[in-house]
């Protein structure tokens, strides 16, 4: 925040033109979408002449078209193939809203044991693991999300328990939109494009070690190996390895709900706790990998994409998708995709010049103190509020 607030003269100097008044409506609408009242104008206007435009963003996140609107548009797109804002409320987007809300370190989202369901004095259908009917009703009875968002443990109102929460990981929304199918490299492959901003094809690196590439991925493609050594391979060297964390998780589709093994679980298809989906296709090359728990590691930790900027205080190993949770969201490229979305959120258009990627670097680093996004979304907005 201090390096923002050391840019923020030159900033609102260079926005002054447009009149304290009208940049705290720009900032209002770049935030909530709607005008303000005259009270809320008047005091978000005298704290930009007192030099607290952030205080003046707090304001207009007051309203609640800020949660109900802008942050459901944010977050829907990440909850879904099709990558669509018009999909319904669901756990995935409630827990997002409210761990802005109350400014929860944002580098939680993949780990934490946390949803966020509707207040229980609404009288809604309680949270479910087989529907979505809570968070429909939710949406449809039109209350402020705001208001009527409540905090709860992810294993207590789910079958899973505290070690195998995921944060949206392990989210209803996101089992049923990325785990339903194949090995769960969907799963990977969306967690990678939605919080770290990249896609697979744009970190392919097929120099780290092909050891833990799995049986399924043949080898030799439409009977070409080079296919598999110069384009499969660099991105399931990577992949493999790290997708393994979800070995004990599928999405039952005739259940509509994850489908968690448990310690003690023996899977039918494997006989051992595995999912039976990580031992797919095992002829297409028997001497693959073969999945047995749930241990992950990162090889992208060195060679090129170890400019993703990973935490050296962290292992690059663990078990589970809560560790691996942890090792993605603290890298450098989740700090900088979670700036870069919100900047686009409520700037209306992507970093475009360099003025831009110096803000976006900035704010990069003041995110990384606190992984506070509601900051995030008041720093981009002031940015933008002279445009």
């Amino acid at each position: 925040m201090q390096l923002f607030l050391f840019g923020l003269s030159g900033l609102l100097t260079m926005t002054a033109s447009a009149g304290e008044r009208e940049q705290a409506k720009r900032l209002h609408d770049r935030l909530a979408g709607v005008p303000p009242s005259a009270a809320v104008l008047d005091s978000m206007e005298a704290d930009i002449l007192a030099g607290d435009a952030i205080a003046a963003a707090y304001t207009a996140m007051e309203n609640s078209a800020f949660y109900n609107v802008t942050l459901k548009n944010y977050v829907t797109p990440w909850t879904n193939e099709e990558q669509t804002l018009f999909a319904p409320l669901n756990d995935y987007t409630a827990t997002v809203i409210g761990m802005v809300r109350d400014e929860v370190p944002f580098n939680q989202l993949l780990s934490i044991n946390r949803f966020y369901v509707g207040n229980p004095s609404l009288g809604l259908t309680p949270y479910s693991m087989t529907n979505n009917d809570h968070y429909e009703e939710l949406e449809a009875s039109g209350v402020s999300l705001k208001d009527e968002l409540v905090s709860v443990q992810q294993s207590d109102v789910t079958t899973l328990p505290a070690d195998a929460t995921a944060g949206v990981a392990t989210s209803r929304a996101n089992a049923k939109a990325f785990m339903r199918d194949g090995t769960n490299r969907a799963q990977f492959r969306f967690t990678i494009l939605n919080q770290l901003c990249t896609d697979l094809e744009q970190i392919k690196d097929n120099t780290r070690s092909f050891d833990r590439i799995t049986q399924d991925a043949s080898r030799s493609p439409g009977g070409d190996s080079r296919i598999f050594f110069n384009s499969c391979a660099g991105c399931h060297t990577g992949m493999d390895p790290m997708n393994q964390a979800f070995a004990y998780y599928d999405y039952d589709t005739s259940a509509e709900r994850i489908d968690y093994n448990g310690v003690g679980t023996i899977d039918p298809d494997t006989n051992e706790r595995v999912q039976g989906k990580y031992r797919i296709n095992a002829d297409n090359f028997k001497d693959g990998y073969i999945v047995v728990d749930d241990n992950w590691v990162n090889y992208w930790r060195t060679g090129p994409n170890s400019l993703l900027g990973w935490d050296n205080s962290l292992p690059g190993n663990g078990f589970g998708p809560k560790s691996l949770g942890i090792e993605l969201a603290n890298s450098d490229a989740f700090a900088s995709c979670q700036v870069k979305k919100s900047f686009q959120t409520v700037c209306f258009r992507a970093p475009g010049n360099s003025a831009d990627r110096a803000q976006i670097e900035t704010m990069t680093t003041s995110f990384k103190t606190s992984y506070n996004m509601k900051q995030v979304f008041a720093e981009a907005a002031i940015y933008c509020m002279g445009d």
